[in-house]
């Protein structure tokens, strides 16, 4: 069994919540796992920690604006941009002495957080796991319009009447959106819990989410709209595992970029999952991640 340890790395005059699952100075190179959203806590990541049952530390952490961490709904949407995440990423690595060893593995947007950084060329970063995460959100949208065409076609309709009309709290339009996330965000019946969690956080407080993507995951209106890293991805030097799932909302589309453009890279497509694979096929996407580390780092 392993030790746990919670915390905060001051960031600013803000804080940064984590919990450390493990012992960090083993002789192991410790994984920090990225979540997503932008928006999102560490909740629905949480299966990674089943990692540290191998020796390896896991490091969850909370990004600014949500979860333990320091909240600012009063923040203009132009305060939150992949930089500031960049910048907390690193002032966690050195808060807790890893800077020179480390393992980042980020899902979703933390996949583009974890490009983002790994275009960087960091030398301490050993390996890096991007789950589920598109290379560009131009991208993206294709693939989230072509997956819409695909929905019933009462669902579509009402989708489109509510965004027409901008009525995007209204019941209906979150009922048809579900439609959507148990296809290809979680096909899991019900939700896990901590899958829940992370969502209900959302609710209270969509600040990030909002201002960095938008209302839903396939109506991207923020800040994000037109990100891509897929003119950089060359930089990349750390070894590579890229994953997603056959009915990721994440499609093969958005993910090929970081297969053609980093040498190197693997690709695991889980059969049975769609945007997440840690918690629909929990058991084998752990151990594929403890293999490639094993392997790598």
């Amino acid at each position: 069994m392993y030790t746990i340890r919670e915390g905060y790395a001051p960031f600013r005059e803000y804080q940064t919540w984590f919990r450390i699952c493990g012992d960090l100075h083993n002789g192991q190179t410790p994984l920090v796992v990225a979540h997503g959203g932008p928006g999102c806590t560490h909740d629905y990541v949480d299966a990674f920690r089943d990692i540290a049952e191998t020796g390896r530390a896991v490091i969850h952490y909370d990004q600014l604006g949500n979860g333990r961490s320091t909240h600012l709904p009063q923040k203009s949407p132009d305060f939150w941009h992949p930089s500031l995440f960049l910048d907390e990423l690193n002032n966690l690595l050195h808060t807790l002495a890893i800077a020179d060893d480390y393992a980042l593995l980020g899902q979703s947007w933390g996949g583009m957080l974890a490009a983002e950084h790994a275009v960087n060329q960091p030398q301490g970063l050993k390996a890096v796991i991007i789950a589920d995460s598109p290379a560009s959100m131009a991208l993206w949208l294709e693939g989230a319009a072509k997956l819409r065409a695909e929905l019933p076609p009462d669902v579509q309709a009402t989708l489109l009447k509510h965004e027409a009309a901008g009525t995007l709290d209204s019941p209906d339009y979150k009922a048809a959106s579900q439609v959507f996330y148990q296809r290809h965000v979680c096909r899991l019946s019900p939700w896990p819990d901590e899958v829940k969690r992370t969502f209900a956080a959302m609710d209270a407080d969509p600040t990030v989410y909002h201002a960095m993507n938008g209302p839903t995951e396939f109506h991207v209106i923020g800040s994000m709209k037109n990100w891509t890293i897929i003119d950089r991805l060359h930089r990349v030097r750390a070894p590579t595992l890229l994953i997603s799932g056959r009915y990721d909302e994440a499609t093969p589309e958005v993910v090929q970029p970081f297969m053609d453009n980093i040498t190197g890279a693997q690709w695991v497509i889980f059969e049975s999952s769609s945007h997440m694979p840690h918690v629909e096929e929990r058991q084998l996407c752990m151990k594929t991640v403890s293999d490639f580390l094993a392997k790598t780092c």
